[in-house]
C-alpha cells in the first residue's frame, strides 16, 4: 500500500513539474512577443520621444521625432533648435508648451523629472481652429460724422449726388474685401463681415477713412464727409455683438469721430484714423437738453459733490466753480474736492484770490471731508476728465449712486462706471466752455461773482493758449457771456504770470531741443533733474512756435518714479494717437502720458519707435 502511494505521489509530481515548465515557456513566449510588439510600437507610434541631459543636450529620440524634425540624427544636438521658450517652459517646470516645427505645429508634454519630452502633432487641428476663428462673424455700425451739417444747404440733386458718392465708394470698398454692407438710413449703414476679412481690412489701417474724405459732391465743397465705425468681434451670440459694435462706435463717436473702434469679448478696444481735426457739430439744442436735465439730477440730490482731476489745471478748477454754480442755483448745497497736498503751481495765484471770497472757499473741502458727506442721494459731478484713475478723489465714484460727467477730452477705453448722464464734446475748447453754456440755460440763474467769472474765462484761455488753438464760434461766445459777467482779463494775465525760476526751468527743456523728421521738436531733460507738470507743458507749447516745427515732445521727469511727456501739435500729426500708444491720451493736438519703472533714456527710445511708427502709418 505504502508502495502503491509512493508511485502515485511521483507520477503526480512528475506531471505538474511538466505543467509547470510547459508554462514557463508558454509565458517566455509571451512575454518575448510582448516586448516585441513593444518595441515596435514604442519605435513607430506617431508620437515624437526625446530624452535630453543637464545640459540640455539630446541623449535619444525615436524615429518619429527624427521625422518630425527631418533630420537624420538628433542626438547630440542640444534643444536650443527648438528655440529659447522650451528650454525656458523647461526651466519654469511648465508641464506643457506649443511650438512650431515647420511645417508641423506641435503640442509638447514636458516630464521634467524624467528629463523626457513628448511632441504630439496638432497641425491639422490647429488648422481647423484657425479656419474656425477666422469664419467668425464680425458686425461693424457705420455711421457719416457729419453728413446733415455738409447736406443741410444743398439742393435735391447735389444730396443725391453725394449719397450716391458715398454709396458707390463704400460698396467698391466691401466687394473689395468681400463682405455684405447695407445702408440703414441716410446716415447709417451696417456691415456683416468675418474675423479673417476683419483683419484683411486692420492691415490697411482702414484705408476707407482716407477714401471717404476725397468724396466731393462738388467743386467747391470745402469741408470733407467722415465716417466714424464700431466693429464688435468675438465669440458671441448676434445680439451681443450687435451690442459690442454700437458701444464701439459710441466710443469712436466720442473721440471725435472720423475713426475705427474695434472691440473684443475681452474688452479691449483697438483704434485707426482719428488724424484729422473734427469739425464743430454740437447744437445748442443738446446744451440745453444736458442742462435741463443736469438741473433736475440736481434738484434730486441731498447734495453735489464736484471734482476734477488730480493735479488741477485752469480748466479743471473754473470748471468746478462753475458747476458748483450750477448747484447754488438750485438750491442744493454744492462742494468742491480740493486737496491740498496736490496742486499745481499754475493755479496757485486762482486759489489764493478764492481763499479772499469766504463765501465761495468755504465749499471746497478734502476728500475725507466729501467721503463723510457722500450719501445715498449724492450727486457727484466729474469734469475735465472721464477717467477713474485720474479723478481727484476715485473712491467717491465707487460711493455715489448717482455720477456726471462733463469732459472736452476725446474719449479713451477707461471710462466711469455706468455714469447718469453724460456730456461730452471733444470739439469744445475747454470743459469751462462747456459748463457756460450749462450755466446759461439754467432756468434759475445764480448771478456769477467776478471772481468766478474770471476763473472760469482763464480756464478757457489757457486751454486754447489765448484762443489760438480749437477755438470755435462757441468759444468767443462763452467767452463774451463771462466777460458780460465781470471776468477780469487784467486779473487772468495775473494769474498767468510766472516767476523768473520757473521761466529759467522751462528755458532749460527749450534748450535740450532736438529735430527730427525735419518737423518734430522733442526735448529730453537730464535724467537727475525733477520738473512740475506745468513746466513741461509749457516747455513743449513754445516749441510749437518754432519756426518750421509741426509736433513737439516733452521728456521729464517729475518725481523719483515718474516720468512724463508733454505732447503739442498744430494739426499734421496726432499726438493723441501717438501718446495713446505709451498709455497716456489728450486732444489730436494737446496730450500728455506719466509713465512709471523706465528710465528716461527708455522712454525716449519708446517714443520715437512710436513717432516713427505714426509717421509710416503703422499707428
Amino acid at each position: 500500500m505504502t508502495v502503491l502511494a509512493a508511485i502515485v505521489y511521483f507520477m503526480a509530481k512528475r506531471e505538474q513539474e511538466q505543467l509547470d515548465q510547459l508554462y514557463r515557456s508558454h509565458m517566455n513566449q509571451l512575454s518575448y512577443q510582448v516586448e516585441q510588439s513593444g518595441r515596435a510600437t514604442f519605435l513607430q507610434m506617431p508620437i515624437g520621444i526625446i530624452i535630453y541631459n543637464d545640459d540640455f543636450d539630446i541623449k535619444w529620440a525615436n524615429p518619429y521625432m527624427e521625422t518630425l524634425c527631418k533630420e537624420e540624427n538628433l542626438i547630440g544636438q542640444s534643444l536650443h533648435i527648438f528655440g529659447e521658450s522650451l528650454i525656458h517652459k523647461i526651466n519654469e517646470k511648465e508641464m506643457e508648451t506649443m511650438l512650431t516645427i515647420d511645417p508641423y505645429e506641435v503640442h509638447v508634454k514636458i516630464a521634467s523629472d524624467g528629463q523626457t519630452l513628448y511632441f504630439f502633432d496638432r497641425t491639422e487641428e490647429k488648422a481647423l481652429e484657425r479656419r474656425y476663428d477666422d469664419g467668425l462673424l464680425v458686425l461693424a455700425n457705420i455711421y457719416l460724422d457729419n453728413y446733415e451739417e455738409i447736406s443741410r444747404n444743398m439742393d435735391d440733386s447735389l444730396k443725391s449726388r453725394l449719397n450716391s458718392l458715398i454709396t458707390e465708394t463704400l460698396n467698391r470698398w466691401a466687394a473689395k474685401h468681400k463682405f455684405y454692407i447695407k445702408r440703414t438710413s441716410q446716415e447709417r449703414f451696417i456691415a456683416v463681415l468675418t474675423k479673417k476679412g476683419l483683419h484683411a481690412l486692420e492691415e490697411t489701417n482702414f484705408d476707407i477713412l482716407d477714401e471717404i474724405r476725397e468724396v466731393r459732391a462738388e467743386e467747391g465743397q470745402q469741408n470733407p464727409i467722415t465716417i466714424s465705425i464700431g466693429v464688435g468681434t468675438g465669440h458671441m451670440l448676434i445680439p451681443e455683438l450687435a451690442r459690442l459694435a454700437q458701444s464701439s462706435l459710441d466710443l469712436a463717436l466720442g473721440r471725435g469721430g472720423d475713426q475705427v473702434a474695434v472691440r473684443d469679448e475681452s474688452g479691449k478696444v483697438r483704434f485707426y484714423g482719428g488724424k484729422t481735426n473734427p469739425m464743430e457739430k454740437r447744437t445748442r439744442v443738446r446744451a440745453r437738453v444736458i442742462s435741463h436735465a443736469l438741473k433736475d439730477l440736481v434738484e434730486q440730490s441731498d447734495n453735489v459733490i464736484i471734482m476734477g482731476h488730480k493735479s488741477p489745471d485752469m480748466d479743471s478748477l473754473g470748471a468746478t466753480i462753475g458747476v458748483l454754480n450750477i448747484a447754488q442755483s438750485n438750491g442744493v448745497p454744492g462742494y468742491i474736492v480740493y486737496d491740498e497736498n496736490d496742486v499745481t503751481t499754475g493755479i496757485e495765484k486762482v486759489v489764493d484770490e478764492v481763499k479772499k471770497e469766504e463765501n465761495l472757499w468755504k465749499f471746497f473741502i478734502g476728500p475725507e471731508e466729501a467721503e463723510a458727506i457722500c450719501t445715498d442721494k449724492s450727486l457727484v459731478i466729474v469734469v475735465d476728465t472721464h477717467r477713474p484713475s485720474l479723478t481727484a478723489h476715485e473712491k467717491l465714484l465707487r460711493m455715489a449712486h448717482y455720477i456726471v460727467v462733463i469732459d472736452h477730452h476725446r474719449r479713451g477705453e477707461e471710462f466711469v462706471d455706468q455714469p447718469t448722464l453724460v456730456y461730452m464734446e471733444p470739439y469744445a475748447s475747454s470743459t469751462a466752455e462747456l459748463v457756460t453754456e450749462l450755466i446759461e440755460y439754467q432756468p434759475k440763474k445764480k448771478k456769477l461773482t467776478a471772481l468766478e467769472a474770471t476763473a472760469m474765462l482763464a480756464g478757457i484761455i489757457v486751454d486754447t493758449k489765448s484762443f489760438a488753438l480749437r477755438t470755435g464760434s462757441r468759444t468767443f461766445d462763452a467767452a463774451s457771456y463771462l466777460r458780460s459777467k465781470g471776468a477780469d482779463p487784467v486779473l487772468i494775465q495775473r494769474f498767468l504770470k510766472e516767476d523768473l525760476a520757473t521761466l529759467r526751468k522751462r528755458n532749460e527743456l527749450i534748450e535740450k531741443a532736438t529735430v527730427i523728421h525735419d518737423t518734430i521738436a522733442i526735448s529730453k531733460a537730464d535724467a537727475e533733474k525733477t520738473y512740475g507738470q506745468i513746466v513741461i507743458a509749457q516747455a513743449a507749447d513754445t516749441l510749437l512756435t518754432v519756426d518750421s516745427v509741426t509736433a513737439s515732445f516733452v521728456i521729464a521727469r517729475i518725481n523719483e518714479d515718474t516720468i512724463a511727456v508733454s505732447a503739442r501739435s498744430l494739426g499734421d500729426v496726432n499726438v493723441q494717437l501717438v501718446m495713446e500708444a505709451m498709455e497716456g491720451g489728450g486732444h489730436l493736438t494737446n496730450a500728455a502720458t506719466q509713465i512709471e519703472g523706465m528710465s528716461i533714456d527708455e522712454v525716449e527710445e519708446k517714443l520715437l519707435a512710436v513717432i516713427n511708427d505714426h509717421m509710416e502709418g503703422r499707428t
